[in-house]
């Protein structure tokens, strides 16, 4: 299987804020950029594994500052990490006011998918190539998450018995 580079299967949404997003108080529901980052991470996941792809877990979303309505939502996402079946994608929410032009961080995330086969059954993926020395150093941080997770899950399944 041939691999591809992180450049290959980066994606951006931008998507401005109304009051269908927001509560009262005019702050944007988490739960409306969840959705948005997990859209935007899914749209990359699917690209480098040219496959459908589910959501397995998100492993972390900080929210640093609120959104509100009327600003322009920048979601950026990229592969971090390529396993068998499985993807890392990193994802990065900033906040823009159209008016003053101040960019805001808001919000970023770590989220894992799997690609599936026509049956709904994990499907190998391409591998990641790593160019850049930033996706190095991306790539290498997503493998100890990888490493959390598994030991995580390893510990969940011993409880549950």
């Amino acid at each position: 299987m041939e691999g591809k580079s992180a450049k290959e299967s980066k994606a951006m949404i931008i998507q401005q804020m109304t009051q269908a997003d927001a509560n009262l108080a005019g702050n944007v529901h988490g739960g409306s950029i969840m959705k948005l980052v997990d859209s935007t991470a899914g749209i990359v996941a699917a690209r480098h594994s040219s496959s459908n792809v589910v959501t397995a877990s998100i492993d972390r979303l900080d929210f640093y500052h609120p959104v509100y309505i009327g600003e322009l939502l920048k979601i950026s996402a990229s592969i971090n990490y390529a396993g068998k079946t499985s993807m890392e994608i990193g994802a990065r929410v900033e906040a823009e006011n159209v008016m003053t032009g101040e960019v805001r961080h808001t919000a970023s995330a770590y989220l894992t998918f799997v690609a599936l086969d026509k049956e709904g059954k994990p499907k190998p993926v391409s591998p990641l190539i790593l160019k850049t020395d930033e996706e190095k150093r991306r790539n290498l941080e997503a493998g100890e998450r990888r490493k959390i997770r598994l030991n995580e899950r390893r510990r969940e399944n011993n409880y549950s018995r």
